[in-house]
């Protein structure tokens, strides 16, 4: 399956595909394209849409909070893991959202860093999808652990 976004991505634009890749369509293809060109490249190419205006998957309101595309995501695809509600969390506020997790400042600014050093944005999203991969690790840990380190003597 395609899907078709903006270009110059960050965070929502990054978190979206490695979501789709690891819980939707391992085999998914993502195409970057100017924001004015994604409704044009989404017809011509049969791509869905994300994380672009009038995109069923893309920001939206509920319960007088506002969340993102990867949330958008994860309600189309009724995907249930607390896991991933967490990292969700995070995503939200490293996307300019509302919210207190102290990683958000930390991915918005490996986000960033990324975009700044990566070619493209297939290369931005080949190097930040380990990052997501730890991150949903660190996730998982902390809603089964409850976030409580081990001492390590150290």
């Amino acid at each position: 399956m395609k899907w078709v976004t903006r270009e110059k991505a960050r965070v929502d634009r990054i978190a979206c595909p490695w979501l789709i890749r690891k819980f939707i369509d391992p085999g998914a293809e993502f195409l970057y394209v100017p924001k004015e060109r994604v409704r044009d490249v989404a017809r011509k190419e049969g791509a869905i849409p994300f994380d672009t205006p009038g995109a069923e998957l893309h920001h939206f309101e509920a319960d007088g909070k506002e969340y993102v595309s990867f949330d958008a995501v994860i309600k189309k695809y009724d995907l249930q893991d607390a896991a991933l509600m967490e990292l969700a969390k995070i995503v939200r506020v490293a996307d300019g959202g509302a919210g207190a997790e102290p990683e958000a400042a930390g991915l918005e600014a490996a986000a960033t860093g990324f975009r700044l050093i990566a070619r493209d944005d297939l290369e931005n999203q080949r190097l930040q999808f380990p990052l997501y991969d730890a991150l949903y690790a660190y996730c998982s840990w902390k809603v089964t652990q409850g976030g409580r380190l081990e001492p390590t003597g150290g």
